[in-house]
């Protein structure tokens, strides 16, 4: 009877306990909550456009289109939190969105600590200048002057990794708001800012005050989305790599890439091993 008694206590015990970790487990995963909230929520910056940026107080850009897209995948409307840059990944580490739609550059540093979707664009560095400075008409030209680039960004880093090649160092002015470091170009206090040749290219074609120093420069990167590093956030990265190919095949992704970009971008559809 006593023998009977323990044992049935040892398999409630076990039952519960197997329960508690399935409960756990379930919990853990961030697209089964997605679903069951039937809410995906983005953390990004709204100032940086193609991708994320205002027009009319109204959201609009690549990124926008992309997690519409991602939305109807998996049934799910989509909520985005708006921050300066510098705060993204952190708030990403806090939990307090399900994944960066930033878009993020793809760095060897960053791979340690976050897990990266397929590359949705070229991140490759180039500089903004003010239209008609015949001064900057190369990157080597910026030798010994004043340039912004954004704070916390790899941009920043390939600027100041670029700037130890020249005869004299660049004088890099970090900035927490895009719009305010190409505005620092209008007034003077930067000759240019370095950012992701998406990007400068758009602000040129959309600003006739603007124009882009080409070649760019520094190594090869890509763009991508991320999530936190781990098995809780493994269904919700395979998910979005789905829609990602599906998007690619179909040519949705080259619609969007023809919409925001100007052109298409050739992309590899598997993991990159950044150079950077």
């Amino acid at each position: 009877m006593q023998k009977s008694l323990i044992a049935n206590s040892l398999k409630i015990a076990l039952f519960s306990l197997a329960a508690a970790i399935t409960s756990a487990a379930v919990q853990a995963d961030v697209l089964s909550d997605v679903k069951a909230k039937g809410e995906l929520v983005i953390g990004t910056e709204f100032q940086f456009a193609p991708f994320d940026f205002l027009q009319n107080g109204k959201h609009e850009g690549l990124n926008k289109d992309f997690f519409t897209e991602v939305g109807k995948a998996l049934g799910v409307k989509v909520k985005y939190i708006d921050l300066p840059w510098p705060s993204v990944l952190p708030g990403l580490d806090a939990k307090k969105f399900d994944m960066v739609g930033g878009p993020v550059t793809i760095t060897k540093a960053r791979m340690m600590r976050y897990d990266f979707t397929l590359p949705i664009a070229d991140a490759s560095v180039a500089l903004l200048k003010k239209a008609g400075n015949k001064e900057i008409s190369s990157p080597e030209d910026i030798a010994g002057k004043p340039v912004g680039a954004g704070k916390g960004s790899s941009q920043a880093t390939q600027l100041e990794n670029f700037s130890k090649t020249l005869k004299k160092p660049v004088q890099v002015k970090l900035y927490i708001d895009n719009n305010q470091a190409y505005s620092e170009i209008m007034t003077g206090r930067v000759v240019a800012v370095a950012n992701s040749l998406p990007n400068i290219a758009y602000m040129a074609r959309h600003h006739k005050n603007f124009a882009v120093v080409m070649p760019p420069f520094g190594k090869k990167t890509y763009y991508a989305y991320v999530t936190r590093k781990g098995a809780d956030s493994a269904s919700l990265l395979k998910a979005v790599n789905g829609v990602i190919i599906k998007m690619e095949n179909d040519g949705r992704m080259r619609a969007l890439q023809e919409k925001w970009f100007g052109v298409p971008m050739k992309l590899p559809q598997k993991p990159v091993d950044p150079q950077i």
